[in-house]
């Protein structure tokens, strides 16, 4: 795939446009979207991403094009998990809604620098160490156990990062509108909006350590996996306010995650004996009998994976509402 620099910088200055205009058409004034604006909203995000895989696919190929829908469809799925925590984030910094826009906006745009930095990293590793695959998908599958069997329920509100922050910096009891520092008596205080963004910064780094290796088990191509995470954050601010309360009925999102990343995992092996370098697996031989997982099974997979989660959690909770009716 044929990405020039003139291309990347207009990528990148486009994407920063879509932030800039953003916040000073939905978030500079402070407000709760109602559901119309975040669905429709929603939406042209969606259509957007859709419509710019479609492109790949009719200017690259249609490998590319799958290459990108799959990543896209991971790391929109890996967005609404960010969501979990992103509400937990802001119920234990009591967050008034009108200004959990600001919050998410800046939480958004932390979280795109990151992984940024992560994907030059990730790009530079895999172009001249082929063993990094093995450590990708050895991660990944650590991570799916994480996933599945993990603990969900601590509280980013009251952790470590966020404790530092509170002992070394004057912090207000109370928000000063949406402020991130206030003057009081002469003295320069900053408020709990400060801190909340801390935590959800803390989080994108976290979710970053995820994402990245997970979509480069998908491509190998810099260019798919900055667009997809893109397309997946631009409109998750939205998406936040459209289906808060749908979240917390997604009782298996955690275990649907979980497959996807083992799925990815493995593939990434399996990449890595393809490719192997390493003098004590099979004599520094590649190993061309282990099958290789074409991308639009990858796609078939992450698609149905994710639909499976959805459904099943929906009729769960359907049926946990019936049997609290019923006593």
């Amino acid at each position: 795939m044929a990405v020039t620099p003139l291309i990347w910088i207009i990528t990148i200055g486009v994407t920063i446009l879509f932030f800039v205009y953003e916040f000073f058409a939905h978030v500079r004034k402070p407000h709760e979207p109602t559901i119309a604006e975040s669905a429709r909203w929603s939406i042209f995000y969606v259509s957007l991403a859709l419509l710019f895989g479609v492109g790949i696919g009719l200017v690259s190929g249609w490998t590319y094009g799958g290459e990108y829908f799959a990543g896209y469809l991971t790391e929109k799925a890996l967005s609404i998990d960010n969501l979990f925590v992103f509400l937990i984030v802001m119920a234990g910094f009591a967050v008034p809604k009108a200004y959990q826009q600001k919050v998410l906006m800046i939480g958004i745009i932390i979280a795109l620098i990151m992984r940024g930095a992560f994907i030059a990293v990730g790009a530079a590793l895999i172009e001249n160490y082929s063993w990094i695959f093995y450590l990708m998908g050895a991660l990944l599958l650590f991570l799916a156990y994480r996933q599945a069997f993990g603990s969900h329920e601590s509280d980013p509100a009251n952790g470590k990062v966020v404790g530092f922050a509170r002992r070394i910096l004057p912090i207000t009891d109370t928000y000063h509108g949406d402020r991130l520092s206030v003057t009081i008596d002469g003295k320069r205080f900053f408020t709990p909006m400060l801190l909340t963004i801390v935590a959800i910064g803390f989080v994108d780094l976290v979710f970053a350590v995820d994402s990245i290796p997970a979509i480069y088990g998908l491509t190998e191509q810099a260019y798919i996996v900055f667009t997809a995470n893109a397309f997946a954050l631009m409109g998750l601010r939205q998406l936040f306010f459209l289906i808060g309360g749908l979240l917390e009925r997604l009782v298996y999102l955690a275990q649907g995650l979980a497959v996807i990343l083992a799925f990815i995992g493995v593939k990434l092996v399996f990449h890595a004996l393809h490719v192997n370098e390493l003098p004590f697996i099979n004599g520094g031989q590649h190993i061309d009998w282990i099958p290789d997982i074409p991308i639009w099974f990858s796609l078939l997979f992450i698609a149905a994976t994710i639909t499976v989660a959805t459904v099943a959690s929906l009729a769960k909770t359907r049926r946990d509402a019936r049997a609290g009716i019923e006593r």
